[in-house]
């Protein structure tokens, strides 16, 4: 038998400290999307580099990041990296490079597919027009990569915010650790991890559906490519040439 009292009004008394943590989790959210999406350009470009040994190396980085966990990610940076270095760096520090390195990694994949989907005629007009390597990238390779990949970027967004909970494992006040500090105080781990769990759920939905729909326009408009080429019209039979 299910003998279980709500009690909702805990939700309300740790209602502020969870809007003061959700506001931490956006700013890490949004700090680490917009550094990652600067620095995967670079990766992208080293990891198609006609030089091996830069291609190697951001080949290296790339899987170091996507073959091992976040949390642990998150750990080396905040526990290991300060025994190398002798820098001791606050938890909300630590967040961000690890967020930034884990999703460059990942970013800088999507962007080398979209860099490899530019069509070669392109590439070369703008040879053509004495466009240096910078200018190509700029003007025609990043653009259209960047218009094919969207939707595979926000989901790798999506994914990124909602690893954000997992610096409340190294104190960094967002979200769960709010959640978490109201729970050990209240014992209210039912209303309050519901609530938390909603509010992810709140942020990252709408913009899965704005993915899903991008993803389903992005099909529509290759399958509608060949329809675009009008058919001739039948010559009659009997017809002068």
């Amino acid at each position: 038998m299910f003998d279980y009292h709500f009690d909702w009004g805990v939700v309300g008394t740790a209602w502020p400290h969870l809007l003061s943590g959700l506001g931490i989790t956006l700013q890490l959210a949004g700090i680490t999307i917009v550094l990652s999406m600067i620095l995967a350009i670079p990766v992208a470009v080293a990891r198609m580099a006609t030089i091996e040994i830069i291609r190697w190396v951001a080949q290296i980085y790339i899987e170091i990041f996507r073959c091992t966990p976040m949390l642990v990610q998150l750990f080396w940076i905040f526990y290991a990296l300060p025994v190398l270095t002798g820098i001791t760096l606050p938890g909300y520090a630590s967040a961000i490079i690890a967020l930034t390195a884990n999703l460059t990694a990942f970013m800088a994949e999507a962007y080398r597919s979209g860099f490899q989907a530019v069509p070669v005629e392109q590439i070369e007009a703008g040879k053509m027009l004495r466009l240096n390597r910078f200018q190509q990238l700029r003007h025609i390779i990043v653009p259209q990569a960047l218009r094919q990949q969207i939707p595979v970027i926000l989901s790798l967004n999506i994914s990124m915010f909602k690893d954000t909970a997992l610096v409340s494992t190294i104190a960094v006040g967002d979200l769960m650790f709010q959640a978490n500090t109201a729970t050990t105080e209240t014992y209210r781990a039912l209303e309050l991890f519901t609530v938390a769990a909603l509010i992810y759920f709140c942020i990252a939905f709408p913009v899965s559906l704005l993915t899903s729909y991008l993803e389903r326009r992005g099909q529509l408009a290759r399958a509608g490519r060949p329809s675009m080429i009008k058919p001739r019209k039948p010559q009659l039979a009997g017809a002068s040439s």
